[in-house]
């Protein structure tokens, strides 16, 4: 009976919501549009084109164009797209130009432009792809980026080749455009073989084994791709029957190899470099101790540092990715060698060192060296930091100066004008009817694109925006959009409090510190109701169904899948499962933060070896996602603790003092993991 109320209930929920969301979309667009009422559109008829569309059934879809334009449907433009999006590759310009002049200046114009852009480019009709190109406003994708440098190549414009490279060495996954891209300018002359090798070493060093053979490919050598194709099927193999230290391309292969045994085996791969590949060239083998370093310091192992100095003597000049430099401080932080860490930080790039992780060790390892001039060179750099309190480094950074962290003063009260201007501004309806109709996804998108407008009104006008979310409970949108102002901070809108009472409950019931449950639950879902993830987690509090049922066997709880969305149930079960992971780490919310994100087995290894300042431990923790969590997590409980007025304030004291081996009270019975299987 319970499953079935639930049952009843969400479903209630989501109807209400679809039917509100259409109403909403249509009077919020009347009134921005000022033209007479349309007819009352069919609430779902956006929810049944992103079907059609994903079937791609065009008879539907066209019908449902027709219906749209008929009703003159608030989403009209998003069922043209899913119609135009559909037939893609049938369409020729004047079907896009008309749809341009029927939605100017709106997000779905602009997406459609960019999927019309990347047909262009498969095309290769580059006049109408430079055309297009100069009215694209977002400019947010890679590939669309290497057909633009692309098609002013083949236009006889004389192309940046610095941006050319800059472009394709972006380019993480395999595709047409930068491929087409290197491949013209690798033609022209203008690309090199050297850095056709740098491209696939810098692929293999990501992880991205299709890349590596579309740039091998690239240099038009048959035999090439088949020793390629042998050492990416079997690199041990492959290294004892078919690798050589010469030519330059066979030593390139064989640097891809060894690689490869890297991220299986660091040390093996260091032993066949001493035992059988000294005759590498020299930067080759440093390149492959740097896979080794990194992939030692990814296992928290003692020897990492090792490899990047057998690297760093081999060939000083070679460049590092800002991975493999963050790896090797990270391990060099680990080790208590603070000169180490930053002479690694000092070698990034500008971007990463100005971000605030880098700017905030590089502090502190400043301060730990301990030369003349270090201490106050340190706490000029920890000031800085500290001005930002609302960011982990920043709170980490005044707190260590002794410095308190008070919550900013709430902004003056948004005025008539300034709630109408957001409540009538057409994207952020579309938005918010989007997001009501159950179509996320495509909300969030025309929501962020509309942002491009309202940003450069000033924090005012992303507080007027952010409030519209917030008094729709979509508190995703309220949250991100209100954390985009600089100078007034509503904390009100950047941690907001839902589901108060009910939460406060659970967490009593637990035996848990409710600011901690509100962040993880901010971090987690952003509040979702029905927030679900790539691997089925489900709920405000992100729980596997698989880790539900367990921890409702544990404590004695019904269980069934269909209450996974049960608000009530879901914080329940999020509570007890978080109290569980809690309680076998001995109370250490930096630990149980990373259990509930990446599975208790993990941080239970992570946190073998060196007793570890409980900072430099997270800032070790091997997987970045888990690594973000756990600092977002811990900020916002310290900030809710504020926002309740309830003890735990600190960061440091939610983080703990150090983290070292697990003492005889952290056994027992394993939970599974809470959001990543």
């Amino acid at each position: 009976m319970k499953a079935l109320a639930a049952r009843i209930h969400h479903a209630r929920r989501q109807l209400r919501g679809r039917a509100a969301g259409a109403l909403l979309l249509a009077a919020t667009l009347t009134s921005a549009s000022a033209q007479p009422p349309a007819p009352t559109p069919a609430p779902d008829l956006a929810v049944q084109a992103r079907e059609a569309w994903t079937q791609r059934d065009r008879k539907r879809l066209a019908a449902l164009v027709d219906a749209a334009r008929a009703q003159a449907h608030p989403l009209a433009g998003w069922v043209e797209y899913f119609d135009l999006n559909a037939r893609l590759g049938d369409l020729r310009q004047p079907e896009m130009d008309a749809f341009y002049a029927r939605y100017p200046g709106s997000y779905v114009e602009d997406r459609l432009r960019n999927d019309w852009l990347l047909e262009l480019g498969r095309r290769r009709d580059w006049a109408n792809f430079r055309r297009d190109h100069a009215a694209y406003v977002m400019r947010d994708d890679r590939e669309v980026a290497c057909y633009a440098l692309r098609a002013e190549h083949a236009g006889g414009a004389r192309v940046d080749v610095a941006a050319a490279r800059a472009a394709w060495l972006a380019q993480k996954d395999a595709d047409d455009g930068c491929r087409e891209l290197a491949a013209a300018l690798l033609d022209a002359g203008l690309f090199k073989p050297g850095l056709v090798w740098a491209k696939a070493r810098q692929a293999a060093e990501q992880g991205r084994p299709r890349a590596v053979r579309q740039a091998v490919a690239l240099l038009g050598s048959p035999a090439l791709g088949r020793k390629l194709a042998a050492l990416q099927d079997n690199a041990g193999r492959y290294l004892t029957r078919q690798a050589r230290a010469t030519p330059r391309a066979d030593a390139e292969l064989t640097a891809l190899a060894l690689a490869r045994v890297a991220a299986a085996d660091p040390a093996q791969a260091g032993d066949l470099l001493d035992e059988t590949w000294g005759r590498l060239p020299a930067d080759l083998k440093a390149w492959v101790w740097v896979q080794a370093g990194r992939q030692a310091a990814l296992r928290l192992q003692d020897d990492a540092l090792a490899a990047f100095d057998r690297a760093a003597r081999l060939a000083p000049e070679l460049p590092w990715s800002d991975d493999a430099l963050a790896a090797q401080a990270r391990a060099a932080l680990r080790a208590n060698a603070p000169a180490v860490a930053l002479r690694a930080i000092e070698r990034m790039s500008d971007a990463e060192r100005r971000d605030p992780a880098w700017a905030y060790w590089r502090a502190r390892a400043t301060r730990l060296r301990g030369q003349p001039g270090d201490e106050a060179a340190a706490r000029t750099q920890l000031a800085a930091l500290a001005a930002q309190p609302l960011g982990y480094f920043g709170r980490l950074a005044a707190e260590d100066l002794d410095q308190p962290t008070p919550l900013p003063p709430a902004p003056a009260p948004l005025t008539a004008d300034e709630r109408r201007a957001a409540r009538e501004h057409p994207g952020l309806a579309r938005a918010l009817g989007l997001i009501a109709l159950g179509l996320r996804g495509e909300g969030v998108r025309e929501w962020n694109f509309s942002l491009r407008d309202i940003a450069p009104r000033g924090d005012r006008a992303l507080l007027a925006a952010a409030q519209e979310a917030c008094d729709r409970e979509v508190w995703d949108r309220c949250i991100n959009t209100s954390e985009r102002t600089r100078a007034e901070i509503d904390i009100a809108q950047r941690y907001p409090t839902p589901h108060r009472a009910e939460l406060l409950r659970e967490a009593g019931a637990a035996r848990l510190d409710p600011a901690y449950v509100y962040g993880l639950i901010r971090q987690e879902s952003r509040f979702v109701l029905d927030a679900r993830s790539h691997v089925g987690a489900a709920g405000l509090m992100q729980v596997m169904p698989a880790t539900a049922k367990w921890t409702a066997r544990k404590v004695g709880l019904a269980y069934s899948p269909d209450l996974m969305h049960d608000r009530d149930f879901n914080l329940r079960i999020g509570a007890h499962y978080l109290k569980i992971v809690l309680d076998r780490f001995g109370g250490a919310q930096a630990l149980a933060a990373a259990a509930y994100n990446a599975g208790p087995g993990r941080p239970a290894r992570w946190r073998d070896g060196p007793v570890l300042d409980a900072a430099v431990w997270a800032e070790n923790i091997p997987f970045h996602e888990t690594r973000d969590y756990v600092r977002k997590v811990l900020l916002g409980s310290a900030v809710y603790a504020q926002v309740l007025g309830l003890p735990g304030t600190t960061l440091r004291g939610r983080l703990g003092a150090s983290v070292g081996p697990a003492g005889a009270g952290d056994a027992g019975d394993a939970p599974p993991a809470a959001s990543i299987p």
